[in-house]
């Protein structure tokens, strides 16, 4: 199976100048936890959870109407690529702990995203066993990441 088989396509993205209180909204009006920061060429350059909002900047006393999301992002994503085979972005997101893994296309700008949850809804084709493997490898140790 491959990733373009099993990721969403609708993903919100947000530049590095957006402030943090809109990518906040932006994440409660799609009830979503993570954004990817894409460049104006739409290739990722970071990505920002609600974790990193609560931590980096409420926990910092920064201010959420004027603190951009470059200054709290984690800017080392882990990507991968539509046509990649399930069983590499299950080993990206394995190695690294990740739970959502930003997809690109060909040219690296942002097709999609692969989360967790897409690869949990594909029990079926991916194989149980698969499934479980991959979710006790993103979950063990995962304290000790500070971003996912």
């Amino acid at each position: 199976m491959k990733v373009k088989d099993c990721m969403c396509y609708e993903v919100c993205c947000v530049k590095p100048e957006t402030k943090i209180n809109e990518v906040a909204k932006l994440m409660s009006q799609n009830h979503i936890g993570s954004v990817p920061v894409c460049d104006n060429q739409n290739k990722v350059c970071g990505i920002v959870t609600d974790r990193d909002i609560i931590l980096r900047t409420i926990a910092c006393d920064k201010d959420c109407k004027t603190t951009k999301v470059s200054d709290i992002m984690t800017s080392n994503v882990c990507t991968c690529n539509e046509n990649d085979d399930m069983v590499k972005a299950e080993n990206i997101m394995s190695q690294n702990q990740i739970r959502r893994l930003p997809v690109c296309d060909q040219n690296n700008k942002i097709v999609g995203i692969l989360t967790f949850g897409d690869i949990a809804q594909n029990i079926e084709e991916l194989g149980q066993t698969q499934i479980c493997n991959v979710v006790g490898d993103i979950c063990n140790n995962n304290q000790n990441k500070n971003a996912e």
